[in-house]
This record gives structure tokens, C-alpha cells and sequence, in this order.
């Protein structure tokens, strides 16, 4: 399934639908990105409205204050919107202007800190270096250095070169991404639990990478399944 789609003139994001048969509450999943053509975060903020309830991320939601890691990795890819020729801007959705009831199941910042600290140490280092070459590519790069093929995402599992190639990642992503999950999957499955038999929709704005571990956890569970999907333009190239 693809999730992210970088061609030669796009970078598209699927919206896909999850249902499950004999059940008429729906899951529809925005896998987001935190920089794009004001147009993106526009059209999905016109199909939320037509939500019954909106799941959406966002570390810090249980109080705290942001660490420097946080702020570094905020500031990772705020920095495009200072780059005159990506022409983007940052992910600025007023939930509260919808009219639709929120779930915020994200971790809060100290809980977020606590996974930082879990990571090996090499590896955080090797985050820190690697950072400012992230600053540097995003702040001053084209187009095409800024959204390469290295930005699609899907669902296949990796190759065994991919792995070696990123074998400091699925502790990272265990730490920093796995809680995260864990806790928007739960939220999901109460609303299964407690609002199954009614014919709503539940919209899930989460990032992108976040997308693959609600499909299969609510496949796994309960049986839902992508149905349908189309796609929403990111940036044009």
C-alpha cells in the first residue's frame, strides 16, 4: 500500500478508508507531513469538518514543557518555510474550529524524554550530527534535495540491505515511536469498543510513518481493512 508517493511532478499522500463488514463506523486515515503547500492542509481541514470525531497528534498534549531535543527536531523542518523556493508553510490546523469532538492520545513531553533516553547512546549521537546537515539540506536545497525518493513511504516490509543500512532504527522507533503508537491505537480501539454499531467517521491526522502500525493493529483486532483511498497533493514539483 502506498502511503507517500514522490513522482517527477508531486508528492502525493493517500487518504485511505478502513472498514470492517457488519460495522458502520469508519476509520479514514490523513498520513500527514509537517511542511507543505498551504492548498494541502486547506483541503484537509474541509474534509474534517464532515468527521464525527478527529484523532490528531501532538507530543506535549499531557503537559510539560518541550526539551531541546524537541525543539531541535520542530525546528528540523520548520526551517523550510525560510527557504524562499519550497514555498511551504507549517501544519497549523484549528481543531477547535471544526465542530467536531478531538481525541489527543499523544505522549507528553517528559514521556517523550524518557523514550529519547532509552536509545542507545551512538545513536543518539548520531542523530546530533546528523541534524545540522538536515538544517543545512532543507534551509538552502531545491526541490529535488529537499523531497527525494528517499521520502516515500509504504507498507512493504524492508530488504535485508535496508536493514543494515538502518540498523540503529527500530530501537529509535521503538522508544520514540512505538509508545506513540501503542497509545493511538488504543484511543482507536475505544472508539471501536464503545461507538462500533453507529455510522461515523473517525478521521486519524497523524504523521505519515504512523500510518502503517494503525492499518495492521486494527486489521490484527478487529479485521478493518483499507476499502478505498485517493489522494491529496503535498507539494508540486
Amino acid at each position: 500500500m502506498q502511503i507517500i508517493e514522490v513522482t517527477d511532478l508531486a508528492v502525493r499522500t493517500a487518504v485511505i478508508r478502513l472498514r470492517r463488514r457488519g460495522t458502520p463506523l469508519q476509520f479514514v486515515l490523513y498520513p500527514m507531513i509537517h511542511m507543505a503547500k498551504p492548498t494541502f492542509y486547506a483541503a484537509v481541514t474541509r474534509r474534517l469538518r464532515s468527521a464525527d470525531v478527529v484523532v490528531v497528534e501532538g507530543v506535549g498534549g499531557g503537559g510539560g514543557r518541550p526539551s531541546v531535543l524537541v525543539r531541535a527536531l520542530t525546528l528540523s523542518y520548520t526551517v523550510l518555510k525560510l527557504n524562499r523556493r519550497a514555498k511551504l508553510v507549517e501544519q497549523r490546523i484549528d481543531y477547535a474550529a471544526l465542530g467536531v469532538p478531538v481525541v489527543r492520545p499523544d505522549v507528553s513531553f517528559e514521556e517523550f524524554r524518557a523514550g529519547w533516553r532509552r536509545i542507545r547512546l551512538k545513536d543518539r549521537l548520531l542523530l546530533w550530527a546528523v541534524l545540522p546537515a538536515v538544517l543545512l539540506a532543507r534551509l538552502f536545497g531545491g526541490t529535488r534535495v529537499i523531497w527525494s525518493r528517499s521520502m516515500e513511504l509504504n507498507d512493504l516490509p524492508l530488504t535485508l540491505k535496508d536493514e543494515e543500512q538502518n540498523d540503529f532504527l527500530p530501537e529509535f522507533e521503538a522508544a520514540l515511536g512505538g509508545e506513540r503508537d501503542e497509545r493511538l491505537l488504543a484511543a482507536l480501539c475505544r472508539l471501536h469498543e464503545d461507538r462500533g454499531d453507529e455510522p461515523i467517521e473517525v478521521a486519524v491526522v497523524y504523521g505519515a510513518g504512523h500510518t502503517t502500525p494503525v492499518v495492521l493493529g486494527l486489521m490484527k483486532r478487529y479485521g478493518y481493512r483499507p476499502r478505498s483511498a485517493d489522494w491529496l497533493t503535498i507539494v508540486d514539483l
